[in-house]
């Protein structure tokens, strides 16, 4: 792993996280009813620490193998367009999934609308097995290290959802 690369994905998550920070209003969410197997809050910046730091490490690992394979093909045949294609696939992908990453507080938190933000976790979920799936066909160790941030964004599908369901009219 290239230390410009890692460099690049710790900036791109940090400011996602920030992003993502700035949005976030304890207040209004502690007046929220909450399932009862929520975890309990500090988890929640523990995790996320946690996560964020894998995301880093595994997009670069993911980000540095696809340009290895795209330097690898010096030939202008099809397999090294694949490979460029594959290398820019796998950065709009880890784009998209930092720009909702981030959003999910501002539906969530910002707007105050639990549904908005559960339906936003889903496709953030979706977004993060994608990830997954595309760090794995890079790098297999990688991909099976980024699988729990896939699994947590579920979790937070699922909470979300069950927080929405709780308080129907919250605002």
């Amino acid at each position: 792993m290239k230390l410009r690369t890692l460099a690049w994905t710790t900036a791109a998550t940090v400011a996602t996280a920030a992003a993502g920070g700035v949005a976030t209003d304890p207040s209004w969410y502690l007046k929220l009813r909450k399932p009862e197997w929520q975890p309990p809050a500090i988890a929640f910046p523990v995790v996320w620490t946690a996560l964020y730091a894998d995301l880093a490490v595994t997009s670069a690992v993911a980000l540095d193998r696809a340009a290895e394979l795209d330097s690898a093909a010096d030939s202008p045949d099809p397999v090294r367009k694949n490979h460029r294609w594959e290398l820019r696939a796998y950065q709009g992908a880890l784009a998209a999934n930092l720009v909702l990453n981030a959003s999910w507080s501002w539906f969530f938190w910002r707007s105050r609308r639990p549904w908005l933000g559960a339906a936003e976790a889903a496709v953030l979920a979706a977004s993060s097995a994608d990830l997954v799936r595309r760090t794995y066909r890079l790098n297999r160790t990688a991909g099976v290290s980024l699988a729990p941030y896939a699994a947590w964004c579920g979790f937070a599908t699922v909470l979300s959802t069950a927080i929405a369901r709780l308080n129907p009219g919250a605002k």
